[in-house]
């Protein structure tokens, strides 16, 4: 708490990180849909997610930096909505996912391109290797927010999973979620 005794940085009363050193971001479908199978139909205004983020002092190794994400309930043509995904530029430094509200999963992948999922849900807290590369999928009806936790020394590496994709593909079918390997879905 500051001297006046109110809270510096908080997730307030509508699901936001707000406060000093606060900053954000906001993804459209026209930044990120080449991430989906089939983009086809969709606004490129339509709004993705939110990204927000605090941190104190200088980018170097024993600062953190912590986050929030939200990640909007919408299907692009069957796919669950995700984020972009991403490796730590510097790979011996992990990374802490909280589940904050909504459901989804929070997947995995390692350099051989194995994928795998953990759930997320209120209350879930996920350990993120600095080797593995980490993507969330909102699989639910309202939006998923995820807290984060991480070095400020990190840094994104988002072009190796441009590149490579992730090898797990997330759809609703019917009201239930479907994995399926990359390049598997049928029509």
């Amino acid at each position: 708490m500051s001297e006046s005794g109110r809270l510096q940085v908080q997730i307030t009363s509508d699901g936001v990180l707000e406060g000093r050193n606060v900053s954000s971001y906001r993804k459209l479908f026209h930044e990120i849909g080449d991430i989906y199978e089939n983009a086809a139909g969709m606004n490129p205004a339509e709004v993705m997610y939110d990204v927000y983020s605090y941190a104190e002092g200088q980018a170097q190794a024993g600062n953190l930096q912590a986050g929030l994400t939200v990640l909007y309930p919408i299907l692009v043509n069957g796919e669950c909505n995700m984020t972009r995904g991403h490796w730590h530029a510097d790979r011996g430094c992990a990374e802490i996912y909280a589940g904050v509200q909504g459901i989804g999963l929070l997947l995995l992948m390692n350099d051989a391109g194995e994928t795998w999922a953990e759930q997320v849900f209120p209350g879930s807290v996920h350990h993120i290797d600095g080797r593995l590369a980490h993507r969330l999928v909102n699989t639910g009806d309202v939006p998923l927010r995820v807290g984060a936790v991480w070095s400020c020394a990190a840094g994104h590496d988002y072009d190796s999973v441009a590149k490579h994709g992730f090898g797990l593909r997330v759809y609703r079918e019917q009201d239930r979620v479907v994995m399926k390997k990359a390049g598997m879905h049928e029509d």
